[in-house]
């Protein structure tokens, strides 16, 4: 089919919408990470309004634009649009040069007025485009499932043409909520907790615990394209990499094995709440979901996050796998989680990790070493990486 050349890229809000006082402060950041995303298109321009952002396009690839605004949240949806002169005559030419040019038998033409001096009533004006289209074309009205719908926007200064919405991510745009401080290990699990929190508004920082030599250079290669992968949501992510073979060890020759797992998530948890807090960040996330391991039952989750003053959040709480895998092959990153090179809470796995841990079992075992000092020691070696997007220029990339 011939390529029907937009002049826009209308991008509307889905639950921006809901927002009263602050919504302008959305629409800001919403605007923000749309040109963030859209940095390598630098003929574009951008005219933000009360109910959508406006992209003139100016002579950019509209599809490879549209392509990168599928990974904005805070999108609902968006459509290709032309403008028309305030006269019937030019809008019902451009909607048959569109009708011509899609291969759909069905359609429905939807008005709508923001500027009400317009002579023509939002009813008249879909009469008058559907009769154009059915007397030069075999389509046909369908008012209840159209093939094709194309959407007339009447505004003081011009008429808008706009053809199929195409759906977006949706939720709030990255960085409107906070920060967020994700433990990355490297599984399946992590990149879509990671990308969900993005979903929620808040800006991700991740922390991965590198075990050395017992975890491989691969291991932590494997998570930095993880990382890579989830830029294409958020352009820049800070990866903080702790050395934690130290304590790893100190666990395993001062505890029953059995218990070794919730001792080493209990660390976990002790150094990314004290990072959290060196960053200015309120909220820990990860990739636990509620019985999917034995570190992951209630009972469990709740004596290794009682060391926490951060909140925890866990967005895969109530998923189960197939729903966690089917999101992570959304994101492209399962093929990459799937590589056979194991984190820290694999290489060292109990054959019978207690399900039921208690806390005072816990602090009697932490009570045999210097935790508190190992702690320390991962703090001060932390390593610091930014990862970028390939749009961006002049910045730390792996």
């Amino acid at each position: 089919m011939e390529r029907i050349e937009y002049d826009y890229i209308l991008c509307r809000f889905g639950e921006l919408k809901k927002k009263k006082k602050n919504r302008k402060e959305f629409i800001n950041r919403l605007l923000v990470n749309i040109k963030d995303r859209l940095a390598l298109f630098s003929r574009l321009t951008f005219n933000k309004a009360h109910d959508a952002i406006y992209i003139v396009l100016n002579g950019e690839d509209y599809e490879a634009v549209c392509d990168r605004l599928k990974t904005v949240y805070g999108l609902s949806n968006y459509s290709g649009a032309i403008r028309c002169l305030r006269d019937m005559q030019d809008v019902k030419a451009k909607a048959l040069q569109i009708a011509q040019k899609k291969s759909y038998k069905t359609f429905k033409v939807k008005a709508r007025r923001s500027d009400k001096h317009f002579p023509l009533n939002s009813d008249m004006i879909n009469r008058e485009i559907a009769g154009h289209i059915l007397k030069n074309t075999k389509l046909k009205v369908d008012v209840h499932n159209p093939e094709l719908i194309l959407y007339v926007i009447v505004k003081e200064d011009c008429i808008y043409l706009l053809d199929d919405k195409i759906e977006a991510i949706g939720g709030y745009p990255v960085g409107i909520n906070g920060k967020a401080l994700v433990m990355m290990s490297g599984g399946i699990d992590s990149p879509v907790a990671c990308s969900l929190m993005m979903k929620r508004g808040l800006k991700v920082e991740c922390i991965h615990f590198a075990s050395m030599p017992y975890t491989s250079k691969q291991a932590l290669d494997k998570v930095k394209t993880l990382v890579k992968i989830l830029t294409a949501y958020q352009p820049k992510i800070t990866l903080h990499i702790v050395p934690f073979t130290d304590l790893q060890l100190a666990i395993y020759d001062n505890a029953d094995e059995s218990y070794a797992i919730t001792l080493l998530r209990r660390m976990m948890y002790r150094i990314a709440d004290r990072l959290a807090k060196r960053r200015h960040i309120l909220t820990i996330a990860n990739g636990e979901s509620i019985g999917q391991v034995a570190s992951q039952t209630p009972e469990s989750l709740t004596v290794i996050g009682s060391v926490c003053e951060s909140l925890i959040v866990r967005p895969l709480c109530c998923m189960d796998k197939i729903e966690i895998i089917n999101m992570s092959k959304r994101l492209e990153t399962y093929e990459t989680s799937i590589l056979p090179y194991e984190d820290c809470c694999t290489i060292f796995s109990p054959k019978n990790p207690v399900t039921k841990p208690r806390k005072d079992k816990c602090e009697y075992y932490e009570d045999k070493f210097d935790y508190e000092t190992l702690i320390t020691e991962c703090l001060e070696n932390i390593e610091t990486v930014t990862i970028s997007s390939d749009d961006l220029e002049n910045e730390d990339i792996f």
